[in-house]
């Protein structure tokens, strides 16, 4: 018997999502409406609306990307304060369902993805439906050449560093969320905001367990 997954999304919103402090109605209603099976393979998408994280497999036989799990994912979103006239930049982007929920809350998403098979995967699965988002292949730690300043970036995944360059890329008064892992410390969803001036701020939001993105790795110290 098909899996019914319009009734398996309506579950995984009023379980998981609002349960996790999630009030935006505008987010609510993205996670509402976007088939997130659609954006996994055949053998995934049973699993779309469970509150595990999913690990997509690399081409390059490198880690797996890992999806985080909705009820982290929307509570990222929420705290992101999406504008609709925001530009988004949505770094690794995987099969593209991030960038089809920003999609609808936003004036533009660039999705960036270092893995050209996901990148292709997100292409084909945003084609679907007529939104703002174009996909980018790159390296995850830098904006598209050319692109930018946008009012959101938004990491889906733990970063240690290496953030310069996207800090750098962030608009007056536009905000960049990801998840921070401190050596020895839980990893916390995080937002830097940056004001009128280009002076920096950043606040801990929640805990929030997450694999390290390529490229995001802190340097490895010395041991004498």
């Amino acid at each position: 018997m098909p899996a019914d997954y319009a009734a398996l999304r309506r579950t995984m919103v009023e379980r998981q999502v609002r349960t996790f402090d999630v009030t935006d109605q505008a987010v609510i209603a993205r996670m509402f409406a976007v088939p997130r099976e659609k954006f996994l393979s055949e053998s995934l998408a049973t699993l779309a609306y469970s509150d595990v994280p999913l690990d997509l497999p690399s081409a390059a036989g490198g880690p797996p990307r890992r999806l985080l799990p909705p009820l982290i994912f929307a509570r990222m979103v929420q705290a992101s304060v999406v504008r609709p006239t925001d530009r988004v930049l949505d770094v690794a982007a995987a099969t593209g369902y991030s960038a089809a929920i920003f999609g609808g809350l936003a004036l533009a998403v660039t999705a960036l993805e270092s893995d050209a098979e996901l990148a292709a995967k997100a292409k084909a699965a945003l084609a679907a439906e007529p939104m703002p988002v174009k996909v980018v292949l790159g390296d995850l730690t830098k904006p598209p050449a050319g692109e930018g300043p946008f009012d959101l970036i938004f990491i889906n995944g733990a970063v240690e560093a290496n953030l310069d360059d996207l800090l750098g890329a962030v608009a007056p008064g536009g905000r960049l969320v990801t998840i921070f892992r401190e050596a020895g410390l839980v990893p916390r969803a995080v937002r830097y905001d940056k004001d009128e001036r280009g002076d920096i701020g950043r606040r801990a939001l929640f805990d929030a367990p997450a694999p390290i993105l390529p490229g995001f790795q802190r340097a490895p110290a010395f041991v004498f």
